[in-house]
């Protein structure tokens, strides 16, 4: 019996840094404003790329480490808010691109939590048997959707992409515990993108919607009590006990955050790994960023056995956690 399993991360980063220095010369703001509100120091931010071309570059990366030809990858999966188009989805466009002519491929929105629910469908699509190599990118250009002039949103984001490539090589199992929710009626405390009816025929042809409207103390009063609870019940009903987990991916969208939830989850917070500092909220791409640097740094090593959970949340509302032996 083989099972599904990590064997390659990567990620690809824009080359332009945005410092909280550089939004004060903007808007209304400031390095101190900006940086003890969120934990946010720069962001990289995309100038003439796309978010399929972000993706590109990670799943030639993953291609390139594993030695693999394109050929041989059944599946791309795209986890993203902000395809380059309604269709074709992103993850088509990777497809073409990278030359992965057998493989199936689709986008997954939901939004910071998609890495997550994308990974979760990859794992499945592998245990079936009927797949045997996939990749898993979140990518995002959030600067796209950003309004410039809105200090409340625009300080936070920043453009990337990150992914993984799953084989079902391994011997025992690595996907040990998933928790997967959503609540739609909570669902418009975090909107973008609001499609636009442009028919002769509609009643109203509004253009409001477009840019990224949050509310703030929702998402956090959201993030802090639904979150934690996800991640105390997956694992406890995996059998695993808090202290037998190594580490903490969590999506990156504000340090008070991932400080609030090692307080509600009673993780130390030394196991909450960041990496916010240097990109800001990535959205899809924030946990798949996160788990790329802290590889590079040596504080995952892959086929050590090191227990970790990556958990995400965000628009939706969706939210989501997977217990994963690394």
């Amino acid at each position: 019996m083989r099972y599904p399993q990590i064997t390659q991360v990567a990620k690809y980063v824009p080359e332009k840094i945005v410092t909280n220095d550089d939004l004060s010369e903007m808007m209304d703001t400031s390095d101190d404003w900006i940086f003890s509100r969120t934990g946010i120091k720069e962001r990289h931010i995309v100038t003439n790329e796309t978010t399929a071309d972000l993706c590109v570059e990670v799943g030639r990366a993953l291609l390139k480490q594993s030695g693999l030809p394109a050929e041989e990858i059944d599946f791309i999966i795209v986890a993203t808010m902000t395809a380059d188009y309604g269709t074709p989805a992103t993850a088509c466009l990777v497809q073409n691109r990278l030359g992965a002519s057998s493989a199936l491929a689709f986008d997954v929105n939901a939004a910071c939590s998609g890495f997550v629910y994308a990974l979760a469908t990859a794992e499945k699509f592998l245990s079936s048997g009927n797949y045997q190599k996939g990749i898993v990118i979140g990518g995002e250009t959030l600067s796209s959707i950003m309004d410039w002039t809105d200090r409340s949103t625009a300080v936070l984001f920043g453009d990337g992409a990150g992914g993984v490539l799953l084989e079902r090589t391994s011997t025992t199992p690595r996907f040990l515990g998933e928790l997967l929710q959503s609540d739609g009626a909570r669902g418009l405390s975090l909107s973008a993108n609001k499609r636009v009816n442009r028919s002769p025929f509609a009643y109203t042809q509004d253009d409001s919607g477009h840019y990224l409207a949050m509310e703030g103390k929702k998402i956090f009063d959201f993030a802090l009590r639904d979150v934690s609870k996800n991640i105390v019940t997956m694992l406890d009903a995996a059998d695993t006990p808090l202290a037998d987990i190594d580490y903490v991916l969590p999506h990156q969208a504000n340090i008070r955050i991932i400080d609030s939830i090692a307080k509600k989850t009673k993780i130390p917070r030394e196991k909450f790994l960041s990496n916010l500092a240097h990109y800001g909220n990535t959205s899809a791409a924030s946990i798949p960023l996160l788990l790329s640097d802290a590889i590079a740094e040596g504080t995952l090593v892959m086929n050590s056995g090191q227990q970790i959970v990556l958990t995400g949340y965000g628009g939706g509302l969706t939210w989501g956690s997977l217990l994963i032996s690394f």
